[in-house]
């Protein structure tokens, strides 16, 4: 289970039965933005030896460390025991101690910031869901949502803090409002502190053709915001403002 955008504050996916859960440190965990990692994390609860053929690379001797069976030396360690000594050796995927540093740092202060995220980002959709400029917004803390029973099951109502609007007026419109935020920033990114925004059919997905974009469920009004932790009513002005000039 990738839990990047809900965080381990929000969702432990191993409660709910999950064996491995993967976080992309980059985002929340770190925070602002400054550096790069992931990180895997194994339950320690998994049989890899109850089904052999379906997990051939722990059940059957590595060549490349004396011929070792994982699932029969390292139990049900036998996953993120590989990953440490074949992936981490062959490829040296391997945090910086910088970039430890930044991580560690900013998880001190996830818990803070998660909160200050989801209460703004449920008053930005909250906002955006009767604008007139919009033809839709989805959000899983909006109750309209086809994901609000999952969020309140999975995230005790909490679902983080990406949200995304169509823009009425399509490519041209969601271009003219990224260029016309002040405050919020132009960035791909997500689970910054700052407020990130991004036009997918222009950027992400720019070289996908009109049936690849729709097949990767990008439509050409689609805007997506990662709400950050400044003063909601700067972050709402910023959209208001930018969204005003996409009739100009």
């Amino acid at each position: 289970v990738d839990n990047t955008v809900a965080t381990p504050y929000l969702c432990r996916p191993i409660d709910f039965g999950a064996d491995i859960v993967v976080h992309s440190l980059t985002k929340y965990i770190d925070g602002h933005g400054a550096t790069i990692g992931g990180i895997i994390v194994d339950s320690g609860k998994f049989d890899w030896a109850k089904d052999p053929k379906k997990f051939p690379m722990l059940n059957e001797p590595d060549p490349s460390y004396h011929g070792v069976v994982y699932a029969e030396a390292l139990g049900e360690a036998a996953y993120i025991g590989r990953a440490r000594v074949v992936p981490l050796r062959n490829m040296g995927a391997a945090l910086s101690p910088f970039n430890a540093f930044l991580a560690l740092q900013g998880l001190e202060t996830l818990a803070l910031r998660m909160d200050r995220h989801v209460e703004n980002a449920q008053k930005v959709a909250e906002y955006l869901k009767s604008h007139k400029k919009l033809s839709w917004v989805n959000y899983a803390g909006l109750s309209d949502s086809p994901f609000y029973d999952v969020a309140q099951r999975m995230v005790n109502g909490k679902p983080s803090a990406i949200l995304s609007f169509g823009i009425k007026g399509g490519a041209e419109a969601g271009a003219k409002f990224i260029d016309a935020l002040q405050m919020i920033k132009r960035l791909v990114n997500i689970g910054d502190a700052k407020s990130l925004a991004c036009h997918p059919a222009s950027t992400t997905h720019r070289q996908l053709n009109d049936e690849e974009l729709a097949s990767a469920g990008v439509s050409a009004d689609l805007v997506r915001l990662s709400i950050g932790i400044e003063h909601v009513d700067d972050i709402i002005a910023d959209i208001e403002q930018a969204l005003e000039q996409t009739a100009s």
